[in-house]
């Protein structure tokens, strides 16, 4: 390899982990290898561990479905390879347990730490690849499983990553911890932001994506459990749900509509569509960092500022 095309390469991977991402967890660079299973989980890691890790983000495709996703060997060698693996659970991306093997990897389940805000983490392998919380489709009806809108579980991980990555590298945890005091505040503003905004206000939503962030604004969640339930599965919506979902929007009786964009069908969208004409706002919400966005505090805080201007309307 010459001069010149060893500079090019050490470029372009100085330039992609600017991003949060690598296509390979380069072993020589210095950089603590972690790789979550989506670009959510991987941007909180990246805001704990700043310029001293390097993360890999196995499913960053906006368009995509974690639910559905099947990993590659490619897969299984990052997980392998990295000192941190960070995966929602719940059965939400099953396809990331099923990648870890070793049990000299640290891993971070989101799920869990749900309950526990401060839970200390755990380094050890899960001895089933199957989560006992999910129900048999993958889902866990009962127990929301998208927990990235929970800020209460989203500083837990934090708080987690801070812990994990100063046991690998000493030396920094200082600054891991300070990265994390910095990220949790920035996080307790947005719950300051949406506390309490939606009392005695009315939401329905195209699938309960957003479950714990319209928990947190004290709105009632109108929506038919049926119709979720249809949406979320990708089975067909009853009638009879569908019958009371369009009652809620023409009539106006929900003050917001959230729509979860990357499970749009034609039956979500005739809804949206329902709403707009009926002058009910409607909030978009994701499941994973949009196009060119890094920040999970960026991402949020649009999507926060979003719901509370809607609800305040």
């Amino acid at each position: 390899m010459t001069l010149r095309n060893a500079l090019v390469g050490t470029l372009a991977v100085v330039s992609l982990a600017a991003c949060g991402t690598t296509n390979t967890p380069s072993s020589d660079s210095g950089k603590i290898q972690v790789v979550a299973s989506t670009n959510v989980w991987g941007s909180v890691i990246k805001a704990v561990g700043g310029d001293a890790v390097e993360v890999k983000a196995l499913l960053d495709d906006p368009s995509a479905d974690p639910h559905s996703y099947e990993s590659k060997p490619a897969d299984a060698a990052l997980v392998k390879d990295a000192k941190l693996v960070v995966f929602n659970g719940g059965g939400y991306d099953d396809f990331f347990a099923k990648l870890i093997t070793s049990d000299a990897t640290k891993k971070i389940e989101a799920f869990p730490l749900r309950e526990h805000d401060h839970a200390e983490p755990t380094s050890t392998t899960p001895t089933s690849t199957t989560p006992t919380s999910a129900a048999a489709d993958g889902h866990d009806h009962e127990e929301n499983e998208h927990v990235w809108y929970d800020l209460h579980t989203v500083r837990a991980v934090a708080e987690a990553a801070a812990n994990e990555l100063g046991a690998i590298a000493p030396d920094k945890k200082t600054t891991f911890e300070k990265n994390t005091a910095d990220f949790s505040a920035k996080l307790e503003e947005l719950e300051t932001k949406v506390d309490g905004i939606g009392k005695g206000k009315k939401v329905a939503a195209t699938e309960p994506i957003a479950h714990y962030l319209i928990d947190e604004t004290e709105a009632e969640d109108v929506t038919p459990e049926a119709f979720s339930k249809a949406i979320e599965e990708e089975s067909d919506v009853p009638a009879a749900a569908l019958a009371s979902m369009n009652q809620l929007v023409d009539g106006k009786q929900i003050n917001v509509l959230v729509e979860n964009t990357q499970t749009e069908n034609q039956v979500t969208k005739q809804v949206v569509e329902k709403a707009k004409a009926a002058g009910v706002p409607v909030v978009q919400v994701t499941e994973t960092l949009p196009a060119g966005v890094t920040s999970y505090l960026d991402w949020m805080s649009k999507q926060v500022d979003a719901l509370s201007q809607a609800l305040k309307a």
